[in-house]
């Protein structure tokens, strides 16, 4: 949660071997008084910190709610990030009406939200100068085809591996 921590945790992972490095951004910004402009300031700084600490690429896996998407992925790009994830999935809560009260409920990805990295690829393909990585709502062989058409360098099936067992993936490639 802090820039140290990002950039001691990144520089371990470097020195043990990885070959890239993803940032996952998980913030929800919660505090009244934060604006849009200091949350996409804390993105880009972490994302800063990491790139000056590492020599390996870095990527950054991303929401959506962003107020211009475009603008921040430019953004970031421009900071040094050498890809894009679209899009991280955020856990969302619900409510257990017989125990009144939150419980965690992790929701794996349906192939309707596909389209939104989907869009958003496709949208930022050749403007912005970075790689990038599709996930929610990959499922099928089809659907690594669409997002590599609309220019992503690669897709992410984790929904599907966690539903079908890794015996999917052979499923996935014979298609």
């Amino acid at each position: 949660t802090s820039i140290g921590g990002w950039t001691t945790f990144a520089r371990n992972i470097e020195q043990a071997g990885a070959d890239a490095l993803e940032l996952n951004i998980y913030s929800i910004p919660t505090d009244l008084n934060v604006t849009a402009a200091e949350v996409e300031q804390t993105y880009l700084n972490i994302l800063t910190a990491v790139k000056s600490s590492v020599s390996i690429p870095v990527a950054v896996k991303l929401g959506p709610f962003f107020s211009n998407f475009a603008n921040m992925a430019k953004r970031l790009a421009d900071a040094g990030a050498d890809g894009l994830v679209l899009f991280n999935r955020f856990y969302q809560p619900d409510v257990d009406l017989d125990a009144l009260e939150m419980v965690s409920n992790v929701l794996l990805s349906t192939p309707q939200a596909l389209r939104l990295p989907l869009t958003w690829i496709g949208l930022l393909y050749g403007r912005v100068g970075v790689n990038f990585a599709a996930t929610s709502g990959v499922h099928t062989a089809d659907d690594v085809l669409k997002l590599l058409m609309v220019g992503a360098d690669v897709t992410m099936l984790a929904s599907a591996l966690l539903r079908n067992g890794i015996g999917y993936l052979s499923t996935v490639e014979q298609n």
